[in-house]
């Protein structure tokens, strides 16, 4: 019998991507509203540029909520904290846009069905002990590394924003190693050869062997191929060189590509609504039985 081979690549995001950075603002307001009023109805929705943040969407609740110390908090705890990293939570504009859900949407609502319709995915495999895919599983866990080394102090000058991404090969369905590796972190001028003005090789190697070979041991070998900061340098990161927006991530917060996607993005969004809800529901029930996919329609 033949072996079957392919390569199969997920990506990551760290939690100072800007899109990532909207996700975690429009879910902190979400819970922030849950913890007060259960039945309160939130559809938020950030966007982030340089030195500004919008939160908007709808809101109809008896909670109330301080949207800007909520948000500097969370900036401050991604870690935004100096104007080095080109945005910084002490001095950033807020701009809160929030209004209250459409009566036209609330009336499906309050009779105890869904205020819109769509397709969710649930998926679930037996590649991980999450069961999730692998190539995704191993991306979340580098850009989670990417984090902890940089909020420990332990390598001073990564930046919040990053970026990972894992090839697996696979034979006859079943990953088998990791067979390349990307990995871009925003780095402070501590990581810069002042020769090159490009970013040092020894970062290059701490990366490789304090990041990445930890978190990939049981998949890599001699052959993994290793991309780190591979355009030159990433001085300038978040917000400051990319907008983001809450929502542009949705494959990075599900499988990775791996199974399709309806579309509805996570973040912000309460149980009603059933992009989330209805998504987590399909998720459970694949875990729980024999279905590898279970598309829910609404």
């Amino acid at each position: 019998m033949s072996m079957h081979k392919y390569l199969f690549t997920s990506e990551s995001v760290t939690e100072g991507h800007p899109d990532k950075v909207c996700d975690q603002v429009s879910d902190g307001v979400l819970d922030e509203v849950l913890k007060q009023d259960p039945a309160g109805r939130v559809a938020c929705e950030t966007y982030v540029t340089m030195g500004l943040i919008i939160i908007g969407g709808e809101i109809t609740t008896t909670a109330y909520v301080d949207i800007h110390e909520l948000c500097r908090k969370i900036l401050k705890n991604i870690g935004y904290t100096h104007q080095k990293y080109g945005f910084d939570y002490h001095t950033c504009a807020i701009l809160n846009a929030i209004h209250k859900q459409s009566p036209n949407i609330a009336m499906g609502v309050d009779r105890g069905g869904a205020g819109d319709q769509g397709m969710m995915m649930g998926y679930a495999c037996n590649e991980t002990p999450e069961l999730m895919p692998l190539p995704i599983m191993l991306a979340h866990k580098l850009a989670r590394k990417l984090a902890e080394m940089r909020k420990n102090g332990k390598l001073k000058y990564l930046g919040p924003d990053g970026k990972s991404q894992v090839t697996v090969e696979y034979h006859n369905e079943k990953p088998v190693k990791v067979t390349s590796v990307v990995l871009a972190s925003q780095h402070t001028e501590e990581a810069v050869d002042k020769k090159t003005d490009l970013f040092s090789e020894d970062a290059r190697h701490e990366i490789i062997e304090r990041i990445a070979k930890p978190v990939l041991k049981e998949y890599i070998d001699k052959d993994t191929k290793y991309y780190i900061n591979q355009t030159g340098k990433f001085l300038i990161g978040g917000p400051q060189s990319d907008t983001g927006m809450t929502g542009r991530k949705i494959i990075v917060d599900t499988y990775g590509g791996t199974v399709s996607h309806g579309g509805g993005a996570f973040s912000g969004k309460d149980p009603t609504k059933v992009d989330r809800s209805a998504a987590y529901m399909g998720r459970y029930i694949a875990r729980i039985s024999s279905l590898p996919v279970l598309p829910i329609n609404y």
